[in-house]
């Protein structure tokens, strides 16, 4: 599912790698938490498994693919297969819970009456079944999140990658949240999740991969937390012993390498989600090939920037260059007339026989000429 081999990635202006030689292999269907004091690397393994970043050396293959043989141009399809979660949701704000989450099967190309069917689903999953008009601003921290989880899962992505998930949730609020990924995962979705939550951690007992100063001190199978909420943040200086321990001189210069976070400013309510009646979806693989692959535009290097504000960033994300907006789909489910309307054009008087198939021009025409030689109650089928 994921390997890094000797991973080392190097940001300009530090003075030591964010990730140096990492090795670790994540297998389908794990539940996988990264923990380690702020800058320790966790994020820049989650930038790298989705090909924001590229290492500086080492190999890393997610879903069976070497990610340094995919193209930029290729890099939104093999996205595809991943579903990602911020710790600043990074929705869109003008856009109702429904459109959010549509948006991501509309750039992908799915029907209409795909994403009138799956969204009102994945809402249910994650308890807003009843928020799908509302917009950001109308819901609480802890719904603005579900919301991008539903966005996330929609397309059931065999992988599901989330950074600092619950950081700006309150305790409730992140417990529901938690409960729903633990969910997401029995239904067999592989889940990589960077956390500083010590009480989940402990409390889930799935695997634990510890980051120090961008290395691996520890990697067991059901562990919680550990001390590492103790560790200072790791800086320059940093060194590692054989007993994975790092030095006191762990200082504040690994900061300037870790991501800006959002912060979110409205008044949060705690919310825990009820999840016993969840059917979560079987997560679908896309192969990744050369062959499928072949039409995805590429992917512009503004995707490294930032926060996500309006449609159009998204467009250039997911390698789209139509600036023409996409419809809002509020359900129900649109109505296929097409069928009813054809019936009543050839009622009509005046129709033009061009635009019609050649049968049922033929069939017109004889009836026209039966009618002219009285026999207009004969019934006339097609002339061959």
């Amino acid at each position: 599912m994921i390997r890094f081999n000797s991973v080392t990635k190097k940001y300009a202006g530090s003075s030591r790698p964010a990730l140096n030689g990492v090795d670790f292999e994540i297998q389908r269907g794990e539940f996988v938490f990264l923990v380690g004091a702020s800058g320790s690397g966790k994020s820049s393994c989650l930038r790298l498994m989705i090909k924001e970043d590229k290492p500086n050396s080492g190999s890393i293959h997610v879903l069976g693919q070497d990610l340094g043989s995919i193209s930029s141009r290729k890099v939104p399809y093999f996205r595809r297969n991943l579903g990602v979660v911020f710790q600043d949701f990074r929705l869109l704000p003008n856009k109702t819970v429904f459109d959010n989450v549509a948006f991501t099967l509309q750039v992908i190309g799915k029907s209409r009456g795909f994403i009138q069917e799956a969204v009102p689903d994945v809402l249910k999953m994650v308890g807003l079944a009843g928020k799908a008009q509302r917009y950001p601003h109308e819901l609480s921290g802890g719904e603005q999140q579900r919301v991008a989880i539903a966005r996330a899962i929609v397309n059931k992505p065999a992988l599901l990658l989330a950074d600092e998930p619950t950081g700006n949730l309150d305790p409730a609020t992140s417990a529901g949240i938690m409960a729903l990924l633990e969910r997401i995962n029995a239904g067999g979705t592989t889940i990589v999740m960077a956390t500083h939550a010590a009480d989940f951690v402990d409390r889930m007992q799935k695997r634990v991969i510890e980051l120090v100063a961008g290395q691996i001190v520890r990697d067991e199978r059901e562990s919680g937390y550990g001390n590492t909420a103790a560790l200072p943040i790791v800086g320059a200086d940093a060194t590692i012993n054989s007993t994975g321990d790092h030095t006191a001189a762990a200082a504040a210069a690994m900061a300037a390498t870790t991501r800006p976070q959002g912060i979110i400013t409205e008044s949060q309510q705690p919310h825990i989600i009820e999840t016993t009646d969840i059917v979560v979806p079987t997560p679908v693989f896309d192969p990744v090939d050369d062959i499928t692959m072949d039409a995805v535009p590429e992917i512009p290097s503004a995707y490294d920037t930032g926060e996500i504000d309006d449609l159009g960033d998204l467009n250039e994300l997911f390698g789209m260059n139509d600036s023409r907006p996409i419809p809002r789909l509020d359900p129900p489910a649109f109505a296929d007339t097409s069928a009813t309307e054809q019936t009543e054009s050839l009622t009509k008087p005046g129709v033009d026989l061009n635009s019609l198939p050649l049968t049922e021009r033929l069939r017109i025409q004889a009836q026209q000429r039966a009618k002219k030689s009285g026999n207009d109650d004969q019934n006339v089928g097609p002339v061959r």
